[in-house]
């Protein structure tokens, strides 16, 4: 690692190479300032192939309300205009098909007749009235003249009361309305947005409006509502991107494929894996089966955190019995090694009476040791990101405001405070996550592990020195009375860090993602041979010292020369192996 006294020479140093893995969208002096993640873990993502589209594209599309109704007369009126049938008809036809434009014009030119009959779009009346003074409704079988009947393209003949109560019913039932049929049991005729404006109360005609609107998105398969709690905005995702992370403008970041919480680098089955496996009861017997054991006589289960091996149970069973063999107490005494000891249990242990019992207890122990390791942490960078929130929400609506008073700087020149707190959050929901990885790495790749976690450290202390400086060190600014001549200084090293930190994380997950391929299965990791950029590298920003590559191979090169200890590849001009520190 880098000295402070290296970190804060920053202005004195020379600017790294444009391709280096910490190259951003600051100035190269600000960022060697902090390139003090471990250079091995660099030299580690600095393959091309890995560096390549940096920052894809953003492939989906955040939408109000208003976006959602435009888009849905726009895809009415392409439809109308295409087929030549009326608004109302064309609404009917996409709601069939789910809002598919494509489909609908698929579909009607394949066979016009069949869509007709599957929508329920007539075209000529079921029923003719040709001339009739009165009709009968077919509800209340009143008579009525023709100008109080209303009928669907169907032509069946109904009441305006009975309208209004087949349709306020309909739509009080739920978004099943938009689906209503003529209410004649043997006609499937469809019922038009005509109908409801002309009939509906105002209330119901907001409800049916509302749920035209919510079908457009939970019907089409290219959209969804943000599962935030409360949030009112839509998404629309363009596929092929490889990349299901969605912020929404409420700034909740969500998972499209599976719409849990952002959970990259881990895959949507580790996530529900995962989630499951913290709320189920599994870990809960786990847990007592590894610290308890069962009453012989009634089979509750006892802890013993403390005190001697005579166990009492409690009321009604009262039973008491020897803790280490679990026989009668009365049977136990002085002859038997007293409260403290059990001879029978040392006994018939040696006798391998109580292996499998053990070895059950002895599993089930490490499982929940295990898990309990991943899910602490796991659980604790929950709360820092939930923190890390609630500082970036005051950050916003109080701090900014006044650091602008403060440092006579308006507030657009302040946005890197800003982007340092969203990284911070990010960074913090991606390291929450990689707990998730490591608990379930696969069995078979467990020589990963060594290097995963030494990635993991990397990632925590950069983001450790991220968080520190965006929190503690800006509160002598946020105390001062007047503008300080260091707060030019302090931008340039928060903006430099950001920077550094964010290139590391997104490098970190799509290595992880690619389930760290470059690593062999002794542990080892292999690539092509370092580039001449790190060879430059090593003696610009760094202090001068060399880097070992954490890639090996099994031969070295007139350039390199392989560890008999730990077979990484170091540097010809390095006496001492990088990794292990074991002399040439």
């Amino acid at each position: 690692m880098d000295s402070e006294d290296d970190m804060h020479d920053a202005n004195d140093m020379e600017s790294l190479d444009d391709d280096d893995f910490y190259s951003g969208d600051t100035d190269d002096a600000a960022l060697d300032y902090y390139s003090d993640y471990d250079d091995d873990a660099g030299d580690y993502f600095d393959d091309a192939d890995k560096i390549e589209s940096r920052r894809p594209e953003q492939n989906f599309t955040i939408l109000k309300d208003s976006d959602i109704h435009v888009r849905q007369e726009d895809d009415i009126s392409r439809v109308a205009a295409v087929l030549s049938v009326s608004r109302v008809f064309a609404s009917i036809l996409l709601r069939h098909y789910n809002w598919s434009v494509s489909k609908v014009h698929d579909a009607w030119f394949a066979d016009e007749e069949r869509v007709r009959k599957a929508v329920g779009l007539l075209e000529k009346p079921a029923v003719q009235n040709l001339n009739a003074r009165e009709l009968t409704c077919g509800i209340c079988f009143e008579n009525y003249p023709c100008s109080a009947i209303g009928m669907a393209c169907c032509g069946h003949p109904y009441c305006y009361p009975c309208w209004e109560g087949y349709i306020s019913t309909s739509i009080n039932d739920g978004p099943g309305c938009l689906m209503l049929r003529c209410p004649e049991p043997t006609c499937g005729a469809a019922i038009g947005q005509d109908m409801i404006d002309l009939l509906a109360c105002d209330e119901d005609k907001q409800k049916y409006t509302r749920y035209l609107l919510r079908s457009y998105i939970e019907d089409n398969k290219k959209s969804k509502w943000c599962p935030a709690p409360g949030c009112e905005y839509a998404v629309t995702y363009d596929a092929g991107g490889g990349n299901y992370d969605v912020s929404c403008l409420c700034s909740y970041s969500f998972c499209w494929n599976c719409t849990e919480e952002a959970h990259r680098p881990v895959d949507c089955g580790t996530v529900v894996k995962w989630i499951l496996k913290n709320s189920a009861e599994s870990e809960n017997m786990n847990w007592i089966l590894a610290n308890s054991k069962p009453c012989p006589k009634c089979k509750r289960p006892i802890e013993k955190n403390q005190g001697c091996m005579h166990i009492t149970c409690t009321p009604p069973c009262k039973f008491e019995f020897c803790w280490l063999c679990l026989g009668a107490w009365s049977d136990h005494g002085e002859r038997t090694g007293g409260f403290y000891a059990c001879n029978r249990y040392e006994a018939a242990k040696q006798e391998g009476v109580y292996d499998d019992t053990e070895r059950r207890r002895e599993m089930a122990k490490n499982s929940l040791e295990r898990y309990t390791h991943y899910y602490e942490r796991w659980a604790s960078n929950q709360s820092s990101r939930q923190k890390a929130l609630a500082d970036l929400h005051q950050m916003q609506t109080v701090h900014i405001e006044k650091l602008s008073d403060t440092q006579c700087q308006p507030e657009s020149q302040l946005k890197f405070i800003t982007e340092a707190w969203l990284q911070i959050v990010e960074c913090r929901r991606v390291l929450k996550w990689t707990y998730a990885y490591g608990y379930y790495l696969p069995e078979h790749e467990r020589a990963k592990k060594p290097f995963f976690e030494y990635l993991q450290g990397e990632a925590e202390s950069g983001l450790e020195r991220l968080h520190q400086c965006a929190e503690k060190e800006l509160q002598q600014f946020l105390s001062a009375e007047g503008p300080s001549k260091e707060f030019n200084d302090f931008r340039t090293k928060l903006a430099g860090l950001t920077s550094v930190t964010k290139n590391y994380f997104e490098n970190l997950v799509r290595a992880l993602e690619n389930g760290l391929a470059d690593v062999d299965g002794n542990g080892a990791t292999f690539s092509k041979a370092t580039s001449s950029k790190n060879a430059a590298g090593s003696s610009k920003g760094r202090g001068g010292r060399g880097k070992a590559a954490l890639r090996t191979s099994r031969t070295a090169d007139d350039s390199h020369w392989s560890c008999d200890h730990c077979s990484s590849m170091n540097i010809k001009s390095a006496t001492t192996c990088q990794i292990c520190n074991q002399r040439r």
